[in-house]
């Protein structure tokens, strides 16, 4: 395992591509996860829950996010939280790359 200490440009770490979804994950602990996403036009996340809360940070271009019923028009540098067994989608409104922190409790 390579403990090394650097920066890294967080945008920077995943790619879009057309038609996709990308995703890397930057932590993966028992506590919880942080996961980097790039998504083309169009693309998203059907609804579904997550048995704990979600902080959305959108990195680059717009999101529509739907909890619940209700939705929210997110653009970079905007956050969210999505309560743990809310249910919630969403899709890119353009290209979008977002980080999302998932923390177990």
């Amino acid at each position: 395992m390579n403990n090394e200490v650097k920066p890294d440009l967080l945008v920077a770490l995943v790619n879009y591509q057309p038609g996709a979804v990308v995703s890397k994950t930057i932590i993966e602990k028992d506590t919880g996860t942080v996961t980097l996403f790039a998504f083309d036009l169009g693309q998203g996340l059907s609804e579904h829950t997550a048995p704990f809360d979600a902080l959305i940070q959108v990195l680059d271009g717009e999101v529509e996010i739907k909890i619940s019923g209700k939705l929210f028009h997110l653009k970079q540098g905007e956050i969210i939280i999505i309560p743990a067994h809310e249910p919630h989608a969403l899709k890119a409104a353009s290209h979008f790359k977002m980080l999302l922190t998932m923390i177990r409790s």
